[in-house]
């Protein structure tokens, strides 16, 4: 008769015991997913910060525009038609990868000379006529909506000497102009000529007013009310509208007949919609070509004439490869801290299931099992379940984090597969590779290092101490160096190595005063502490690289958190910022009352800015500075610097009244002398002068009380009388702060206001054009870059994981003594340990291991931020360059307390919840042990009876 043939082994240990299985499943598959994710979140994220950079560039900028000036300009070549074979032939000659966006992009003629039309019924607010830029973009239908009217057209045939042509307008230019369709506006005609009439016959609302179309010249959609240029500085700046026409384009020609100085345009527009993270070094390659290379010249030959081409995608790139560079290495250190932390607990999963084991692969070896025999079967049993966990978890990470390159992911997932697979294997072919003496101890203090061990761990340390010098010389990864990226989690390793073998002395210290003791449960835990396997080693190097990991991801955070607050606090001085469309325009008398009277502003700070008052040195005397004269009231400014720390000083210092001391001002008068608080660069010119000065003597130049001023403010002489790195009214910039009440001019043109200021009612109490600026705004305009929300994301998820994987080692190794725990309090119960005793003992026997990662853990992080924080700036991933507002010089790492110790207290609190659990459970009055003990204890009291009753047995 046949006989029956064998189950398969790796079927019959997985029905057997599907737990194990399916735990290291999750494991892997949870693993996977994480390495499959981390590449394809930073190709995303890079890819949308790319295409973000692209977007939010000035649209002038990101443009690629050519020009032919007036003199390349003739009549027969502005053609409709000839315009756009030239601007398709453009398009298809930019090199790969740059690529146009077909409905962005424009051409067509256009004034760069400003046209005024002196028509009386136009606005003429300080007795200047409102100045027009007469255009013929294409494509206008497909840009606007029209309001009123009709769009404009060409009559007949039109010439340089043709006089009326049709144009269109904004809505914004019918708004503040008083424009309407039907009003004709004249604007000068070329040298021997008459002026050009242009009849408004529509009012248009553009389509896509953010898009490059509108963008590249905005003030075809939003008229700019601007002050006119003045020869010296004490003359007051007068003030006029400029607006746009929109032409057709076959009115184009009419343009050669004004003094507007036309110029044809191609502007082509960059389309981001396809272009990824992978394409910015040829795209970069291609940008270089067109600024000044081949392709330039080849985009300057089609067009002909004197072609002059012109954009700044080479600076946007640049800014975007620098923050990405500069990005990219920090992520990495939360990259190789979590990749670590999942090895160790791979490795650890592996290893406790070869321990748990222990007794069946000694029996197979003992009957002639050979090692590559058990190795593969193992292999198998590991290999079904953590293959297709691991293709389970590289699914969903491409379905959960679109795009991203594919192979990385793959490889990612590829590596944890080996990893969950090799563990167990090798785990229990080294244990099992020599016979072992059957009860022999495998304590933790008792363990000897092996002398392989010793040069490993010093090899480990020679390379911590190198990356730890590369980073704080070099900067993270500021060459590519894996090395110094790695520092961090290099430092964790040799730290866990340090702790665990100085880990056994402390417990030989405690077991001796412990001894004296008059319960049972502090020597006993101590002397189980001592006595747990070397084992326990990998939970200790998971723990102690993942709570340094966390404690340096946390610090990064809290200061990339610490640098927003502080660029959002120099960007607006205050919680808010009123003020004009350029910062100089003086405020309407009654605004400051308006502001102070919005429910809850504490205080406003009303002040005088005047930018870019020349400072010049005296002959003789090196250097010269452009400075921003500051004009405040002394107490409310002063209370402001107090508040917000930047450059405090006393209101005293610029409240004394200005005096007179004979120097002569420009217009004749006597200048007055004004105390003044001024920058470093400030003093160290004036202190120069002063230096020069004596040298000359007395009666020479510049031997003076003061240093004369000329501002538009009026002319004065500063007394420096403090100085001030920092201070709220300007970013960065180098600053004389005066008492405004001495000055000759004065005029607030911004409100630094304090305060739980509320920006909708804030907004409605200042009238348009003058715009508020809040804390808060300011701070998440610092934050808009996707590249640096990825990045804090992919921080803060690397983070948590490596904390998850961290608790997940501590309640693995826990776990993995449970039973022998159980079984031990169930012998101890039957020689009279109480239930409170055994949680007690419990508790106390995993506190030592716990408490030693904790306060490592605290330990170790703080010496790596110490250590690290020289080599790492946090600039570029905490703010992103806004227009308008200021970066920080830098953003320094330092340690956070929170980062620091509550990572450790996650780490106490589940050992404690744990060990209390064991002890509730192998205590509880149904448990078995609890049952068994009391039967033990019930027979060994009867036994003790009969004996005490005089019997024989």
């Amino acid at each position: 008769m046949r006989a029956s043939p064998v189950a398969p082994w790796v079927r019959t240990r997985s029905r057997t015991f599907p737990a194990p299985a399916v735990a290291l499943a999750l494991l892997v598959a949870v693993t996977a997913f994480l390495a499959a994710a981390y590449p394809r979140a930073v190709d995303a994220y890079e890819t949308d910060g790319l295409r973000h950079q692209l977007r939010t560039a000035a649209a002038r900028d990101s443009v690629i525009e050519l020009t032919v000036g007036a003199d390349g300009v003739q009549e027969s070549a502005l053609d409709p038609r000839r315009l756009r074979d030239l601007h398709r032939a453009l398009s298809v000659q930019l090199p790969a990868p740059v690529r146009a966006d077909v409905v962005q992009s424009a051409y067509g003629l256009r004034t760069t000379a400003p046209l005024p039309a002196p028509e009386p019924w136009l606005p003429a607010p300080d007795g200047l006529p409102p100045e027009f830029t007469l255009a013929t973009p294409s494509d206008l239908p497909r840009h606007v909506k029209v309001r009123s009217g009709r769009l404009p057209a060409a009559r007949g045939t039109v010439t340089a000497r043709t006089a009326e042509v049709e144009a269109a307008i904004s809505a914004r230019t019918a708004r503040d102009l008083g424009l309407k369709a039907g009003s004709l506006v004249r604007v000068p005609g070329a040298a021997g000529r008459g002026p050009l009439a242009v009849r408004i016959t529509g009012v248009v609302e553009p389509r896509d007013a953010d898009g490059h179309w509108w963008s590249v010249e905005p003030l075809l959609r939003t008229p700019l009310y601007a002050p006119e240029a003045t020869s010296s500085p004490h003359e007051t700046p007068r003030s006029h509208w400029r607006a746009a026409l929109l032409l057709p384009p076959e009115a184009a020609p009419a343009l050669l007949g004004t003094r507007g100085e036309p110029q044809a345009f191609w502007r082509l527009a960059p389309d981001v919609a396809r272009v990824t993270a992978r394409d910015a070094p040829a795209l970069t390659s291609a940008v270089a070509s067109l600024t000044a290379g081949p392709d330039s010249l080849a985009l300057r030959t089609t067009v002909g004439g004197d072609a002059t081409l012109h954009t700044r995608l080479d600076e946007i790139l640049a800014s975007y490869n620098g923050t990405r560079t500069a990005i990219a290495p920090v992520v990495a250190v939360a990259a190789f801290g979590i990749g670590a932390v999942a090895l160790v607990v791979l490795a650890l999963t592996g290893g406790l299931a070869a321990a748990r084991r222990d007794a069946e692969l000694a029996l197979l070896r003992s009957r002639g099992g050979s090692l590559r025999g058990v190795g593969g079967r193992l292999l198998a049993e590991t290999s079904v379940v953590a293959v297709p966990a691991a293709a389970l978890g590289l699914l969903a990470a491409v379905l959960v984090v679109p795009g991203g390159r594919l192979p990385y992911a793959v490889a990612g997932a590829v590596a944890v597969a080996l990893v969950g697979c090799a563990a167990l294997p090798l785990r229990a072919v080294y244990a099992h590779r020599r016979p072992r003496p059957h009860g022999g101890r495998d304590d933790l203090v008792d363990a000897r290092p092996s002398r392989r061990r010793t040069v490993a761990e010093l090899t480990l340390l020679v390379l911590t101490v190198g990356a730890v010098a590369a980073l704080r010389r070099r900067g993270v990864g500021a060459d590519g160096d894996p090395l110094a990226g790695s520092a961090p989690v290099l430092v964790g390793l040799v730290a866990a190595l340090v702790l665990v073998r100085l880990y056994p002395v402390p417990l030989r210290w405690l077991a001796r005063p412990a001894r004296r003791l008059r319960g049972a449960v502090g020597p006993l835990a101590l002397a189980r502490a001592g006595r747990s396997s070397a084992t326990g080693v990998l939970p200790l190097l998971a723990l102690l690289v993942a709570l340094s990991t966390a404690a340096f991801g946390g610090s990064v955070l809290a200061g990339v958190s610490d640098a927003r607050d502080g660029a959002a606090l120099l960007a607006t001085g205050a919680d808010a910022r009123v003020a004009g469309p350029a910062e100089a325009t003086p405020l309407p008398a009654g605004l400051t009352r308006a502001v102070r009277d919005v429910a809850g502003v504490r205080g406003v700070a009303a002040v005088q800015l005047e930018y870019g008052v020349p400072l010049a040195a005296r002959p003789g005397v090196p250097g010269a500075l452009s400075v921003t004269l500051i004009g405040v009231e002394p107490r409310a400014y002063a209370e402001l610097a107090r508040r917000t720390g930047l450059g405090p000083f006393p209101a005293s210092e610029l409240a004394a009244a200005p005096v007179r001391d004979g120097g002569a001002a420009p217009d004749g008068g006597a200048a007055p002398v004004l105390p003044a608080l001024v920058s470093p660069s400030v003093a160290e010119l004036v202190a120069a002068e002063r230096a020069g000065a004596r040298q000359a003597g007395a009666g020479q130049a510049g031997a003076g009380p003061a240093r004369l001023v000329e501002a538009r403010a009026g002319a004065f002489r500063m007394r420096v009388v403090g100085v001030r790195e920092r201070t709220p009214a300007v970013p960065g910039a180098d600053f004389i702060i005066v008492n405004a009440a001495g000055l000759e001019r004065r005029a607030t043109t911004a409100l630094l206001v304090s305060g739980p200021v509320d920006g909708d009612a804030l907004r409605a109490a200042v009238d348009r054009p003058f715009s508020v600026l809040l804390r808060a705004q300011a701070r998440a305009r610092f934050v808009e870059s996707p590249m640096r929300t990825g990045a804090e994301r992919v921080y803060t998820a690397a983070v948590a994981a490596g904390a998850g994987y961290a608790v997940l080692a501590l309640l693995l190794s826990l776990l993995h003594s449970a039973p022998e725990r159980v079984a031990l309090l169930a012998r101890l119960r039957t020689m009279g340990l109480s239930r409170r005793q055994g949680r007690q003992l419990l508790v106390l026997e995993c506190l030592p291991q716990a408490l030693l990662a904790a306060v490592g853990g605290v330990c170790v992080g703080w010496v790596t931020i110490e250590l690290l924080a020289p080599g790492v700036d946090l600039t570029r991933l905490a703010t992103a360059p806004a227009p308008g507002l200021a970066t920080p010089a830098g953003a320094a790492l330092r340690a956070d307390p929170w980062s620091l110790v509550l990572p450790a207290v996650g780490v106490l609190a589940p050992a404690g919840a744990v060990a209390m659990g064991q002890a509730w459970w192998a205590s509880r009055p149904g448990s078995i042990g609890e049952r068994v003990g009391k039967r033990i204890g019930k027979r060994v009291g009867e036994r003790i009876g009969q004996f005490g009753a005089g019997g024989t047995r």
